[in-house]
């Protein structure tokens, strides 16, 4: 199976010069956790219910605070032909739960999550699994914490 047989294909997009709050809106408006982040045909980043909760909110910093502020600048994404097992397990192991998905001219098509995996997981359902473990696990290049 490729990734745009499990994909989300209605992705919002959130601005670097949004409000923190925007983004937020937005996310409950699309209930979802997560926002990649364009400016202009680029995207530059990608912010999530825990970036405003932890780099924000619990740095003291306002409703008004910018997304480029506290967005993660790192954009980890997969293409929309690549085998779901192969992102699977490529997510598994950079420790993310979700990654847009782009075609080979580098456009976002979508957004992969866990949970689309998982709705989708044929006979991969422990892949499926072996990634929520690992991904839970506390840590990593990725980790969110305050102590950076």
């Amino acid at each position: 199976m490729q990734v745009r047989d499990a994909m989300t294909k209605d992705v919002q997009l959130a601005s670097p010069t949004h409000t923190i709050r925007q983004a937020a809106l937005l996310m409950g408006e699309c209930d979802c956790g997560v926002l990649p982040v364009a400016d202009k045909d680029s995207l530059v980043g990608m912010i999530t219910d825990r970036d405003i909760a932890i780099r924000a909110i619990a740095a003291g910093k306002g409703p008004r605070t910018t997304v480029r502020e506290i967005m993660s600048l790192e954009v980890l994404y997969c293409f929309e032909d690549q085998d779901l097992e192969e992102v699977c397990r490529n997510i598994s192991d950079i420790k993310v739960r979700r990654v847009p998905v782009m075609n080979r001219e580098k456009r976002l098509v979508g957004i992969l999550s866990l949970g689309d995996m998982a709705k989708k997981a044929d006979g991969s359902a422990d892949s499926v699994a072996d990634a929520l473990k690992a991904i839970s696990r506390a840590g990593g290049e990725h980790s969110q914490t305050t102590a950076h």
